[in-house]
């Protein structure tokens, strides 16, 4: 019997992408680790012979010292996705003209770049907007996998605030960041989102769990390995369950500080679970890899689609 299936994807967020988020100086000069981080998270996925979707920040494409490491992601064989081209959290504020702008420009020199053309989209931050799934249809992208339906946004933003260096302003611009309590609400399965023009745009939201509405990507479970890891199994382990229960087919959520630790990336210290080493870090992937490997066939986020978009019944959402 086949098993369900699961697609992962990491939102390939730079330095200088966590410095801008957190109001940290320097971001400006746009530093980068990607030639650390991209081999190495390669390696890892090889090993595992895991095809992964790396959403890109077309900032980062339009730097010649990224392109060689930035191709070679295309070149073993996993899926490109568009995450904006400034990685700003407030993109749910941009009119038509800014959002069109954003998209394109993100999308070209992404292609350009790694020679695969995106076809779905991840908004920075969760960030979205009805312009914004208007522009993704117009262009004739896939997919959105933008959603997260979580009732735990405006704690994760509490902290957020809490613990950055944001001006009055830049508070102002990411009031929304990760959402609102009715978030939560939203739909967790695939769904349609019908546009103004009549076409559909397919929905993929970043899956939490089921009944509870909280996230159980790395980053979480990470954060639970630091108290006990077996805490962290029974979370993942209750998760796939209800997951399955509902026939919820999980779409996976991955950051590059997921992978690496404060002793690689030694400039994000600042940043949450940057204490815990890189070594620790993997130990902790490879061995929730090995369960959701248990449980479902582990796929990229365009093979994901592919099967969903065989479903005639797929729910569909006015906008």
């Amino acid at each position: 019997m086949n098993k369900p299936l699961a697609s992962l994807s990491l939102d390939l967020d730079n330095q200088w992408s966590y410095m801008k988020i957190h109001g940290e100086e320097g971001w400006e000069e746009y530093p980068s680790y990607l030639d650390i981080f991209v081999p190495y998270a390669l390696k890892v996925l090889e090993e595992l012979d895991l095809k992964i979707t790396f959403f890109i920040v077309g900032q980062d494409a339009a730097f010649k010292k990224n392109h060689k490491m930035l191709r070679s992601l295309a070149e073993a064989g996993h899926e490109i996705g568009n995450h904006s081209f400034k990685h700003e959290t407030w993109l749910h504020l941009y009119t038509k003209e800014e959002m069109k702008n954003e998209i394109d420009k993100a999308h070209d020199i992404i292609e350009e770049v790694t020679g695969q053309a995106p076809t779905g989209f991840r908004g920075p931050g969760f960030s979205w907007s009805k312009i914004l799934l208007e522009v993704l249809g117009e262009k004739g992208y896939r997919y959105d996998a933008t959603t997260l339906p979580t009732v735990i946004g405006p704690l994760a933003r509490f902290y957020y605030f809490r613990t950055s260096k944001l001006s009055k302003q830049e508070r102002e611009d990411r009031k929304e960041i990760f959402g609102k309590f009715s978030d939560g609400f939203r739909r967790l399965n695939p769904y349609y989102w019908k546009l103004r023009n009549g076409n559909r745009l397919l929905e993929v939201p970043v899956t939490t769990m089921p009944v509870f509405r909280i996230p159980f990507h790395l980053s979480y479970l990470l954060y639970l390995s630091n108290i006990s890891v077996g805490l962290m199994m029974l979370y993942l382990k209750t998760a796939i369950f209800l997951c399955k229960l509902t026939k919820t087919e999980p779409s996976f959520l991955l950051h590059p500080l997921d992978l690496i630790g404060g002793d690689q990336i030694s400039e994000l210290t600042f940043f949450p679970g940057m204490n815990i080493s890189s070594e620790r870090k993997i130990y902790i992937f490879k061995k929730v890899m090995k369960v959701l490997d248990r449980n479902f066939d582990l796929v990229t986020m365009d093979e994901h689609v592919s099967d969903i978009l065989k479903n005639p019944k797929l729910d569909v959402k006015l906008i």
